[in-house]
């Protein structure tokens, strides 16, 4: 679907975002599944092939869309975050903001001073923010980015109230296979454990409390209904080589039927 409204505007106002993710790199690729029934599509460079130039090209291909675009950086690469931005990204998700310092960081990345540290270098035009290099342009700019940090580890749960009052830091994303291992003190990787149910649940309350936004990966459509359920607006839905997998197993199911 698309809307005259952005991302952060249908995000602040209460709609749900369901966003494709995307792992393999081929603008081609993209086109296919931004022509799906995805509200927008996200591009992980932490864990899958997208390298910047990457993110140039498949920012490209989906914006021809209509849809908005988000990217994950690799942990620690706020560098790479102003440079998502400069490539046309929407909104860009930070894995591992585990303390205030981390979380402040990331946001200086992402906002024009005063905010924060974002320095001048848009890639693309048609931003949609107004005059390039005016004063309501980097207004504009600075409200309709967004900055996930991502809620890991025990650190980041422990540090959960201060990381979402930093200014510049919109809302926080919770990858529930991470979080799983370091509340299991190691024991597994299970996004499905009813051990992370509630402290999943405080994480969306809290950012509810601070007026932020609450993402989460769901690796299935249950998973995703069940965090929906418990506050979660911007959700990833699995990923571009599943759908591949969940296509080609129907397909298949169906010839032998």
């Amino acid at each position: 679907m698309t809307t005259s409204l952005s991302l952060a505007e249908r995000l602040r106002s209460g709609e749900t975002i369901r966003s494709a993710w995307s792992t393999i790199s081929d603008p081609l690729l993209l086109e296919s599944i931004s022509a799906l029934g995805f509200d927008a599509i996200t591009l992980d460079m932490q864990h899958g092939s997208h390298t910047e130039q990457g993110i140039c090209q498949g920012i490209g291909a989906v914006k021809a869309s209509g849809k908005p675009v988000v990217v994950r950086i690799p942990v620690g690469r706020f560098d790479t975050a102003s440079r998502a931005l400069d490539f046309g990204a929407h909104a860009v998700i930070a894995p591992m903001i585990n303390s205030t310092d981390e979380a402040k960081a990331f946001a200086a990345s992402m906002k024009y001073p005063p905010l924060g540290e974002r320095s001048w270098g848009p890639l693309r035009s048609g931003a949609g923010y107004g005059q390039p290099g005016s004063h309501d342009y980097l207004q504009a700019a600075n409200q309709q980015t967004l900055s996930f940090a991502m809620i890991e580890t025990r650190a980041a749960y422990e540090a959960l109230d201060a990381i979402l009052a930093v200014d510049g830091i919109d809302g926080v994303f919770v990858g529930p296979a991470d979080f799983s291992i370091a509340w299991s003190n190691g024991f597994e990787a299970n996004p499905y454990s009813e051990d992370i149910v509630e402290p999943l649940t405080k994480i969306s309350q809290r950012a509810a409390a601070h007026n932020k936004l609450a993402g989460i990966y769901a690796p299935d459509s249950a998973f995703a209904k069940r965090y929906h359920a418990l506050g979660y607006r911007f959700i990833t839905l699995a990923s571009d080589r599943g759908y591949l997998a969940a296509g080609a197993a129907a397909m298949l199911k169906a010839w032998d039927e």
